[in-house]
This record gives structure tokens, sequence and C-alpha cells, in this order.
């Protein structure tokens, strides 16, 4: 039978200036939401929970700890299984050190010792998460932190506007061939018909990643779009809280902390659980607005039909 594993993790930073309220609380509710309205196991070879409330070091969220949890998450399946990450703490940025960020910086998370050891980044998130994923394996993905856009750096970006008319960033294979052609024509010499061929391709490259910038108002399509791990084809779904460059909100609702995205994923898939993950964006998104300003947004490890039902 398929398999189904879930890594929980929730920091609240106790005793720091960085303190938050509601994720412990969000992992509890989506505990309770995997078991009890998705079916998965809660035994502790198929469910892993790290918060910083416990006694077992073993499951306190530092770095370290998540480190081997992402690996034990990722690793050891087979076609047909069906793995979950939930993610409710601190988002930051870093200086990007490869150049392949347009805003120079890459996103991040916070391990509760992040202000020692460092924090996650989103190229590390990748390689870790989604490179090491088995064909066949689907991972879907809840980051509930700030600065969470695309912080898995899936290769294909949708947003959902106000009015419900969801945006997509699509081809950006194409954009990243163009390149990839001109650099190679310049390698091992130089003729004038190959710098011609390179300027020509360079020029094309350049004006398809003008073109994914472009943004037609406060709505549009975010700057961020990511070329790491393009070519992998992974079955991977990440719905984060906010774009990149916005803050998630720690917030209170119905008397209990909470964070603002799990609160109204959890919410939108017990709403109607057989919606679409076009519809679960939208929905998600009209929910968030109600109160807050945070644009939750679906990022996607290949070209998939969003119409199809929400499966994990």
């Amino acid at each position: 039978m398929p398999r189904r594993k879930a890594l929980l993790i929730g920091i609240n930073y106790f005793g720091s200036q960085n303190e938050l309220k509601g994720c412990i609380n969000d992992v509890a509710n989506v505990r309770d939401y995997l078991i009890r309205d998705r079916g998965f196991p809660s035994d502790p070879s198929s469910m892993v929970i790290l918060t910083d409330n416990q006694q077992d070091w073993n499951y306190i969220p530092t770095g370290a700890n998540m480190m081997a949890a992402f690996h034990w998450l990722v690793t050891g399946n087979h076609p047909g299984d069906s793995l979950f990450l939930h993610y409710s703490g601190h988002g930051g940025q870093v200086k990007d050190p490869d150049g392949d960020r347009e805003s120079g910086l890459d996103d991040t998370i916070c391990p509760v010792d992040f202000d020692t050891q460092g924090q996650i980044s989103s190229d590390t998130l990748h390689r870790v998460l989604v490179t090491p994923l088995a064909p066949g394996v689907r991972l879907t993905v809840i980051f509930d932190c700030c600065h969470s856009g695309t912080a898995i750096e899936l290769p294909y970006v949708y947003r959902s506007n106000e009015y419900g008319q969801v945006s997509l960033v699509q081809n950006v294979k194409q954009g990243i061939q163009l390149a990839r052609t001109a650099a190679s024509l310049v390698q091992g010499g130089f003729s004038m018909k190959k710098v011609h061929d390179a300027k020509q391709l360079i020029s094309g490259a350049q004006n398809f990643f003008q073109g994914l910038k472009h943004s037609p108002g406060p709505e549009g399509l975010g700057k961020e779009h990511f070329v790491e791990g393009w070519e992998e084809n992974k079955d991977v779904w990440m719905f984060s809280g906010c774009r990149d460059d916005q803050t998630s909100a720690d917030t209170n609702i119905g008397g209990s902390a909470t964070g603002a995205m799990s609160w109204a994923f959890i919410a939108t898939m017990r709403e109607n659980p057989g919606q679409s993950y076009v519809q679960v964006l939208q929905n998600t998104r009209l929910r968030l607005k109600q109160s807050y300003a945070q644009i939750p947004q679906l990022s996607v490890g290949d070209q998939y039909n969003l119409d199809q039902q929400v499966s994990f």
C-alpha cells in the first residue's frame, strides 16, 4: 500500500525577542486535520512533530534536527507515496550567494537556534526536499511564515488576485534554455557568427525574462521567478502564506493564537474537501483578504493541471 508521511514543525521561539504565539497551535491544528479529515497515520514512523516546547531534544526544531527530519521525510519512499510538510515559524531573507535572484536575496526559514547556527536558505531547502524526491512520490508543502512565496524554489508560481483570477509563470524552461545555449556558443573560441548568434540568443533570453518581470499592478505576478531545479519535474505542490516581499500574520482567531495561513488553509479545505488546486488558492486568498494583506501563492514542480483535485 502507498505510504503517507507527515512532518510538522512549529516554533514559538520562547523567551526570545522573536517570540511568536501561534506556531505550536498551528501544528496541533494541522495534525488534527491530517488525521481526522485526511486519514494520515499518527504513529511515530509516519508523523514527526518538531516543536520548541518538547522535552525530548531530538524533537526540538534546531537546524540540525530539522535537516535530519527533512531527510527522513523525502527518502526511502516509493511511487504512489504521499508526503506532507507543514512549517510555521519565522521566515527571513539572506544575501543570495549564487546570483540567481533578481532581488539579491534568498528566502529562509529560521530554526529555533538560528541566531547561533544560521537560517536555512531556499537553495538548501530545494536541495534537501525537492532534488532527492523519487519519481511518482508527491510532496505537499505548507509554509506559514514571512517571505515564503517561493521558499523551496519551484519553477512555476501561481497567484490569485482579489477577483479570483489566477496568474501564472510558465515556460521558465524556455528562457533558461536560451541563456544556456547562448553561453555554449561563446565557449571554445570566438567567431563573428558565434558572437552574432550569442547576442541574438542572449537578447531573446533577456526579453523573455523581462516579460516575466512585468507586473500589471500590485495584484500581478511577483518579481521573483526561480530557475533552480527547472528541469527536475518533481511532483511538488507548495502553498505559501505570502509573497516573497511580504510578511505573514501571527494572529488570534476565535480566541486562539494561530498563523493566518494555517488557519485559512485548513478552513478552506474543511469547507469543501473536493476543491481543485486553483480553487484552494483562490478561496484561501479570499479568506485571508478579509483581514490580512498577505497574498498566498502556489508553487509547483512542473506544469501540472491545476484543475485537478487537491490530493495528499
